[in-house]
């Protein structure tokens, strides 16, 4: 058998013609799969401007199908993440608000699974990037399921779902290399936002602390987008979900973060475990900002666009109830891997908005875990059962577990006795709100939704002076990154938009000048419509700062489960050793003894003490504090020893508490410290002298404070 030539021109063009391309030239455009040329690419197709998302709108379904099945089976984001057991309890009734029971029966207890997470990264990358972190709650009510799907920041980078499969692709590594890992410091990223002014809200707390929290423990949490409560009268007001951490809102250093990656990778996930497992069990208190129906168009941002929040001083939180995080997964894969959240699993009395990337995401939830978990019948999994019985006529599907009964699978019927019946709307069954919708099918973005740099400005007004310099190092950080230098300079230009103070800082690092453009490229422009009358804008917030956007104005009144380090060596006072650790451990830190060598290390008076930790297997990042008890051939072995100095400067620069007694103050003196027997003034560090009896108060003290920052301005730390 002899092969086919193929010789012939026009065969060897026709071959060519069949294989695929990856590289675009100007004269192609945009399709779908099916080769329908696309002429808006970034906009659903919407029931009018502010209207619902339209089920009909195959593009952006095949565009997200496609999207939701491009990983399998980790998720394609939130891949990385941790989870526990808790419960909920309610304070107050709500019942004005909303007939949602578990927020009416302040007797109940509601069982939930929480879920953290960071979004970029996959299963295997470091809790310690810079991220938004997921945040994920399954309420097991006696209504059945209701999850509570949001993120550690109150805003998203995107106004409409059917630009989330581009972000995603931006963020995650690239794909000619797949580099860098969780990271959003490289070009396909800072393309996309530079392109996309809708996103600068989002930048300025992606690049702020918030993206590096101290623990999943000390982190806010937000349902990010708008939603309905309905009341037993059929009545709605709007709705904006907040978890408030009762530890506080801290965050780390960046490079402490940098750091962390290579010393513990799970730094996170070992945190939240160890926690719960010692019985200091994590609490967040649950609060909503309530805006009735009719004040929707009071305010100068749009309730329905997902890059806006609600300042409080215009609308405070009202604390509802509280959650606690009282048990660990027996089994990860078991549970925090096939648990299954979605936005769409509601209960009555809450109910949706309009909000475009929420709409989008209540099709998305449902086709990923159909991808991920492989069937219809993901609810059976143990983990994502409700408390309450299922009665529908849905059968069969891959590893059906339900055995059914009888020989009806359908309804309305009479063999089975019309089982099972619709539930009474006014007692029991679920309603959509009851709005009226009159408008025609359209792609294109709200007008109100144009104000792409107001509260971006607000954000940055509200960080305090060491919050704002993290943020500018930040931005010049993952900008430097970036290859490009027109990228650069486009992102250095809308910052003039945001501050002009900021945009000359981070361009004056990256060796450019900042400019303010004109009119910064808006690509949510329809492919229509006329790109003056879609030019993004930046409308003065009615709140000039808010206090609630900054870490600064946080809970600084516990030190509980604060992680402190004693450094010790052969000789050390045991007194000053024990009285210390009796007072930090009453105070509910936890304290871990560093010593040369693990086993045991023997104090002056020749008591063994059980060692936690070498200076070869620890380090100051993995601490909040520090502190060298006295003895003098203790602080002899320490001097010398480069670990134990190095150890010291390292908690230094990252603005950490650090305490010592007397002949330990000599360890802090050959360190970058320096200081001297007498009081340093000095922020944060503590010694004892006659004059200070008071060291443990003063340090329970600086360690409840998080950090020095203000530490940081004045010596740069060679650690």
């Amino acid at each position: 058998m002899t092969k086919r030539k193929t010789n012939s021109k026009n065969e060897t063009q026709k071959i060519k013609d069949l294989e695929q391309h990856t590289e675009y030239s100007a004269d192609q455009f945009l399709t779908t799969n099916q080769g329908l040329p696309v002429n808006d690419n970034q906009n659903t197709l919407k029931a009018g401007d502010r209207g619902p998302s339209l089920l009909e709108d195959f593009i952006m379904r095949e565009k997200i199908t496609h999207f939701d099945h491009e990983r399998i089976p980790e998720r394609i984001v939130h891949a990385r993440g941790s989870a526990a057991h808790g419960f909920f309890e309610l304070y107050k009734p709500m019942g004005k608000y909303t007939k949602a029971g578990f927020l009416n029966d302040t007797k109940q207890v509601t069982p939930v699974f929480v879920r953290f997470s960071t979004v970029a990264g996959s299963r295997g990358s470091t809790d310690l990037a810079r991220d938004v972190r997921g945040f994920s709650v399954k309420f097991y009510t006696q209504e059945g399921n209701y999850d509570l799907v949001g993120n550690n920041m109150p805003v998203f980078f995107i106004q409409d779902a059917m630009k989330f499969p581009d972000l995603i692709h931006a963020v995650k590594p690239e794909p000619n290399n797949e580099m860098p890992q969780a990271a959003s410091a490289h070009d396909t990223f800072w393309d996309f936002i530079s392109l996309m002014p809708e996103s600068a809200h989002m930048i300025m707390w992606l690049m702020s602390d918030r993206a590096i929290p101290r623990s999943y423990r000390m982190m806010e949490g937000f349902g990010v987008h708008t939603f309905r409560f309905i009341n037993e009268q059929g009545k709605s007001h709007f709705v904006k979900f907040h978890w408030k951490p009762l530890l506080g809102v801290h965050s780390l250093a960046w490079d402490e973060a940098q750091n962390l990656s290579g010393k513990d990778p799970d730094f996170h996930r070992r945190d939240l475990w160890n926690a719960i497992d010692s019985g200091n069990f994590p609490q967040w208190e649950l609060g909503v900002q309530l805006i009735d129906e009719k004040d929707e168009h009071k305010f100068e941002f749009d309730l329905l666009d997902p890059t806006k929040l609600i300042p409080e001083e215009l609308v405070p939180v009202q604390i509802i109830g509280k959650m606690t995080l009282n048990r660990n997964p027996d089994n990860f894969f078991a549970e925090t891997e096939q648990v299954a959240f979605h936005p769409g699993h509601l209960v009555p009395g809450i109910d949706f908005t309009n909000d475009p990337l929420l709409q989008g995401r209540l099709f998305s939830y449902t086709d990923t875990q159909l991808s991920r978990l492989g069937s219809p019948n993901f609810h059976e999994i143990p983990i994502n059962r409700p408390i309450v019985p299922i009665h529908n006529n849905q059968r069969d599907g891959h590893m059906r577990q339900m055995i059914n009964k009888g020989n009806t699978s359908y309804e309305p019927n009479s063999l089975g006795g019309g089982c099972p019946f619709q539930a009474m709307l006014k007692k029991s069954g679920f309603a959509s709100f009851f709005e009226r919708i009159d408008s025609k099918k359209i792609r294109n973005r709200s007008k109100s939704f144009l104000d792409h740099f107001g509260q971006a400005t607000l954000f940055y007004n509200s960080q305090s002076l060491y919050e704002k310099k993290h943020l500018t190092n930040a931005l010049r950080f993952e900008l430097g990154k970036v290859k490009s230098v027109e990228i650069r300079q486009r992102m250095v230009n809308i910052l003039t938009q945001i501050d002009k103070v900021l945009a000359e800082d981070v361009a004056k690092c990256l060796g450019l000048k900042a400019m303010t453009p004109e009119q910064p490229i808006n690509h949510s422009v329809p492919a229509d419509a006329n790109p003056k009358d879609y030019q993004s804008k930046k409308v003065k917030s009615s709140v000039e700062v808010s206090n609630a956007l900054s870490m600064e104005t946080t809970i600084k009144n516990t030190i509980q489960t604060r992680q402190v380090a004693f450094l010790t060596a052969p000789g050390f006072n045991d007194v000053s050793l024990t009285r210390m650790k009796k007072a930090l451990e009453a105070a509910g830190a936890v304290v871990k003894i560093i010593a040369p060598a693990l086993g045991n290390v023997k104090s002056a008076s020749g008591k063994n003490f059980p060692v936690d930790e070498s200076y070869l297997t620890s380090a100051s990042v993995c601490f909040d504090a520090v502190f060298i008890p006295a003895g003098k051939a203790s602080t002899e072995d320490l001097k010398a020893n480069a670990d134990a100095i190095h150890f010291i400067n390292e908690a230094y620069k990252h603005c950490k508490a650090i305490a010592a007694d007397n002949e330990g103050v000599d360890v802090l003196r050959i360190s970058y410290i320096g200081v001297n027997k007498k009081d340093t003034g000095e922020s944060g560090i503590i010694t004892f002298s006659p004059k200070n009896s008071s060291l443990e108060k003063e340090f329970i003290r600086a360690i409840a404070n998080h950090r020095a920052w203000e530490r940081e301005t004045e010596r740069k730390v060679p650690a």
